[in-house]
Order: C-alpha cells, then structure tokens, then sequence
C-alpha cells in the first residue's frame, strides 16, 4: 500500500511538472495525462473532479519547479516554500475531494516531500 501511495505521489508531481513545461509536446501531453489518470485511479476521481483538479495541478506545476530548480535557495528553503505551495494548493483540492479522498491526498504529498528529502540526502 505504502508503494502505491509513493507511486501516486510521484505520478501528481511528475504530472505537475509535465503540464508546467512549455511548449508542451504531444507525447509529453499524453504523458501528463496518463499519470493524471493514474492518480485519478489511485484517488478514484470523478470525472468531474479530474475536470476541477487538472487546473489546479497546472497552476502548481511551474511553481514547484521554479523552486526545484532555483541554486539560490537551500534545500530547507526550498522544501519551505514547496509546503507553503502545497499549504496555498490544499484548501482548493481539498474543496473538491471526498474527505476519504483528500487525507489520502495528504498522505500522497507527506509522502512526496519524504522522498523529495530522502533523495538530497542521498546526494
């Protein structure tokens, strides 16, 4: 269970990044979609609720890497901002998720910024 709440996490943050790059390519446009739908699967979202958190999963995209790619800021700084992010993100996604949906959400981006950690470390 725990693989599969991993998965799920680095599919939404893969899937936010590919949405963020611009221009987009057909394949990474398909990309993004197959890893929407697999965090739509792992979620069982509607489709309504894949309709309303596609957009918000855009608008994160290009923020998050932003932060991920910025030298100036260290990686404490940067795992502040990428939470202050998710703090900002969560009220919206949590407006349109089951609540069985959303702490399994949370669990997916507690599990995110672990590995997010995890792999600096390793470096």
């Amino acid at each position: 269970m725990k693989h599969c709440i991993g998965l799920a996490a680095i599919l939404a943050f893969c899937l936010a990044v590919a949405l963020a790059a611009q221009p987009c390519s057909a394949a990474q446009a398909q990309e993004g979609v197959k890893k929407l739908e697999a965090l739509a699967k792992q979620l069982n979202l509607t489709p309504e609720q894949k309709g309303k958190l596609l957009p918000i999963l855009e608008e994160e995209g290009p923020k998050l890497k932003a932060i991920k790619s910025d030298t100036t800021l260290t990686n404490m700084q940067k795992l502040e901002k990428i939470r202050a992010i998710h703090q900002e993100t969560d009220p919206k996604v949590k407006a349109i998720l089951t609540d069985a949906q959303y702490q399994q959400w949370q669990t997916i981006r507690q599990q995110e910024v672990k590995e997010m950690v995890e792999k600096k470390r390793a470096q």
